[in-house]
């Protein structure tokens, strides 16, 4: 089941990301499973609360070099690769 079919109170998934609203969901399960408030993650980042708050809630414009520093804060990787390398399709 990929993470924007899933039930917003399940855990989603890691991998493929097709929409900001799938990242920024995924940003915020990792910041509560790590036990931090959205004003402790943003100083962590560097970014104000607002862009945080923004971004989980999949805000499409967010500027790509915050939403880089928050994803490594988080402990979060981005990798790109062909689809034609994709290491998560189904074999």
């Amino acid at each position: 089941m990929e993470l924007n079919q899933k039930n917003i109170s399940e855990e989603p998934t890691y991998g493929k990301i097709a929409t900001p609203n799938e990242l920024g969901r995924l940003i915020r399960f990792k910041r509560k499973e790590i036990g931090v408030r959205q004003e402790v993650a943003a100083g962590m980042a560097g970014v104000g609360t607002k862009f945080l708050s923004q971004l989980e809630n999949g805000k499409e414009t967010a500027e790509l070099g915050k939403t880089l520093q928050v994803l490594r804060k988080m402990g979060l990787e981005v990798y790109i690769f062909p689809r034609s390398a994709d290491p998560f399709k189904e074999r």
